[in-house]
C-alpha cells in the first residue's frame, strides 16, 4: 500500500529544561516520513525545501524508502525555520523565530506516479494547500488524514472549516479540539467537529494519551510514562506517521484496526520525545518497537473479577 505525507521538511531550533541544539533537521513531513518508514510500505512525500537543506537527510529519507519527486528543491532560497522554547513542564512553549522562506509560495505540485496513492497524510500547513492537494488528486485515496493546530484556527477558519470538511480523519490535540468546537468537554467537541465533515477524530492529549472517536465509538490509549522528556517537538507528528504508516500497511482502516494504529503511533511518540529532533528516529531497532508497543499493551491489560451483584 501507499501513503502520501504533505508537510514541511524544515530546521529547528530547540531549547528545553534539558539544553539547546543549534540548527538541526525537523519539520512535520520529516517527522511522519521517518515514523511510516518502519511499516515497509510505498511511501511518497511532497514538499519544498531551500539549497541549504542537507542532501545527506535526502539521502537518508530515500534509504528509507521514501520517494522524494515530489520534494521541490528551490535554488537560491532558504528552507523553513522555526526556534521555539519550551517552559518546565514541557506542555507550553514559546515561539522565538518563525521564517517561512521557501513555504511562504509553496504550492503543492503532485508528480504523475503519486496519483491512485491509497492513504493520504496532510501535515499542519495552510488550509488552503491541504485542500488543493486534495483537489489535485485524480482518485480520493482510501483515507484522507490531517493535522492543523491553532494557528489556523485564529486567522484562516473559513478555509480551515472547509477543508476540515473534505477529510475522513482529523487529528488535533485538546486545545485545538475545544477551540474548534467550542465545547470545553471533548467528548461534546468530538460531535461538533465530527459533524463537520470527518467520520474519524482523534484527539492527542500528550502525556494523557490520546482519544478516538467514530459514530458511538470510543477509545483510549494511554501514554506511556517516560523518566525524562528531553524534546516533545514532533511527537505528534511521529504519532501521526506511526498511525497512517500502520493502517496503510495492514490496509485496513476498521475501527478496532485504528486503535490498534493508535497504539503503534503513541510507542512511535514516546521513542520520539527522548532525543532532540529527529535523533530517535534514526536508531530505533523493530525489536525497539516490539517491546515498546508490548509495555503499552501492558498499561491497560487487566483481568477483573466481578464481585457486585
Amino acid at each position: 500500500m501507499s501513503l502520501l505525507t504533505v508537510g514541511s521538511v524544515a530546521f529547528d531550533a530547540i531549547e528545553t529544561p534539558f539544553g539547546k541544539t543549534d540548527k538541526i533537521i525537523g519539520g512535520a513531513g520529516t517527522y511522519i516520513a521517518l515514523a511510516s518508514a518502519f511499516y515497509n510500505i510505498d511511501q511518497k512525500i511532497v514538499s519544498v525545501v531551500g539549497d541549504d537543506f542537507p542532501k545527506e537527510m535526502l539521502d537518508l529519507l530515500a534509504s528509507k524508502n521514501v520517494d522524494l519527486e515530489g520534494l521541490q528543491i528551490k535554488q537560491g532560497e532558504k528552507t523553513f525555520f522555526w526556534s521555539g522554547k519550551y517552559h518546565n513542564d514541557m506542555n507550553s512553549r514559546d515561539t522565538l523565530i518563525t521564517e517561512l522562506n521557501v513555504l511562504e509560495n509553496f504550492d503543492p505540485i503532485i508528480p504523475e506516479s503519486y496519483q491512485g496513492v491509497e492513504y493520504l497524510m496532510l501535515g499542519n500547513l495552510s488550509p488552503q494547500v491541504q485542500s488543493t492537494v486534495i483537489e489535485r488528486l485524480t482518485k480520493r485515496p482510501k483515507l484522507v488524514a490531517m493535522d492543523t493546530m491553532n494557528f489556523w484556527m485564529d486567522i484562516a477558519m473559513d478555509d480551515l472549516k472547509k477543508t476540515i470538511s473534505m477529510v475522513d480523519l482529523l487529528i488535533i490535540n485538546d486545545e485545538e479540539a475545544r477551540q474548534l468546537s467550542g465545547e470545553y468537554s471533548l467528548v461534546k467537541a468530538s460531535k461538533v467537529i465530527r459533524a463537520m465533515g470527518p467520520k474519524y477524530l482523534i484527539i492527542k492529549k500528550g502525556e494523557h494519551g490520546a482519544l478516538l472517536f467514530h459514530n458511538d465509538n470510543l477509545f483510549y490509549a494511554p501514554a506511556l510514562p517516560l523518566e525524562e522528556v528531553f524534546d516533545p517537538t514532533g511527537a505528534g507528528d511521529t504519532f501521526a506517521g506511526g498511525f497512517m504508516g500502520y493502517l496503510a500497511s495492514t490496509d485496513d482502516i476498521s475501527f478496532d484496526n485504528m486503535k490498534r494504529a493508535i497504539i503503534n503511533g503513541s510507542a512511535l511518540a514516546s521513542f520520539c520525545c527522548e532525543k532532540f529532533g529527529t535523533e530517535r528516529l534514526t536508531t530505533i531497532t523493530e525489536q525497539d518497537l516490539v517491546n515498546r508497543i508490548d509495555k503499552f499493551v501492558s498499561l491497560a491489560n487487566f483481568d477483573i473479577v466481578q464481585t457486585v451483584g
